[in-house]
């Protein structure tokens, strides 16, 4: 769109050489595809990322927010930071380039290096961790738990309360257990099958085991924890009146808390925004 606005990136550094600006496209801006559209769905297959989310290879699942989008824009704003901090060194702007594509493929973590590395394909392993085990969702008398058994340790801690012997052969070690998953996920969620989510979750936490519920939206926003972290912030808006929006996911030690603006409506910035350009032009 800014191209065809005769805005593109290189027209705006030969305006002004101290521009720094940003440039999100879905598959790159070069090679041979760039320049294709894209939107987060899409992305989300084309990177991969739907491939190893879901139940099995047959049932690939997209993930439940736009997550191609969005950490698009936070590697763009990373970068933003480091070029501005670049021109402070050399007093010269440049251009940040990212795409959905580079964002999903940037976070493709430990799966990636499965298949970079040792020249295995990762794929979907429902609610459990690929490579630790016991580390995922469980079923209990009324729901769900998920805990996370990530070492020796902690196994030697969690084998008792759901009758197994931590020696036992089939599950003494992680690559034991990952090869059983299967068998061992059956064996816990018997003994789970026993009693409800709360005592559950109870127990894990008495013997240092990681755990936790799964949530609804509701029941996060409507969670202690939640609020005393500052997730959720009360604004003013001109039409709605008071509303409540999701919070600042950063805290900085010092900072007292801020007065937040509602979203801005349409066009409500256009007279400041054109004041400002003429003020600096």
């Amino acid at each position: 769109v800014m191209d065809r606005l005769g805005f593109g990136v290189e027209r705006l550094a030969e305006l002004n050489s101290r521009l720094v600006l940003l440039s999100i496209t879905g598959f790159g801006h070069d090679g041979p595809e760039g320049g294709r559209p894209g939107y987060d769905q899409i992305a989300q297959g084309e990177g991969g990322i739907m491939s190893i989310t879901g139940t099995d290879a047959a049932h690939p699942q997209r993930v439940g927010v736009p997550i191609a989008d969005l950490l698009a824009g936070m590697y763009g704003a990373y970068g933003i930071l480091a070029a501005l901090h670049e021109r402070e060194r050399t007093g010269k702007g440049g251009v940040v380039r990212t795409s959905l594509l580079a964002a999903m493929v940037g976070v493709h973590a430990f799966q990636g290096t499965r298949y970079t590395v040792a020249d295995e394909v990762a794929t979907a392993q429902g609610n459990h961790h690929p490579a630790i085990t016991p580390y995922g969702a469980f079923r209990t008398a009324d729901g769900t738990v998920q805990l996370s058994v990530g070492s020796q340790a902690l196994w030697r801690k969690f084998a008792p309360l759901v009758r197994l012997d931590p020696d036992d052969p089939r599950f003494a070690t992680n690559s034991a257990r990952t090869a059983r998953r299967d068998e061992l996920i059956t064996l816990i969620e018997a003994v789970f099958a026993d009693d409800v989510s709360q005592s559950w979750l109870a127990r894990l936490e008495a013997i240092g085991v990681p755990a936790g519920a799964i949530r609804t939206l509701q029941q996060v926003y409507d969670w202690d924890q939640t609020a005393s972290q500052g997730l959720l912030v009360d604004v003013e808006h001109p039409v709605l009146g008071t509303i409540t929006l999701p919070g600042p996911p950063l805290r900085f030690d010092g900072s007292e808390a801020v007065a937040h603006r509602p979203p801005p409506a349409l066009g409500e910035h256009d007279k400041s925004v054109r004041a400002w350009l003429d003020m600096t032009s």
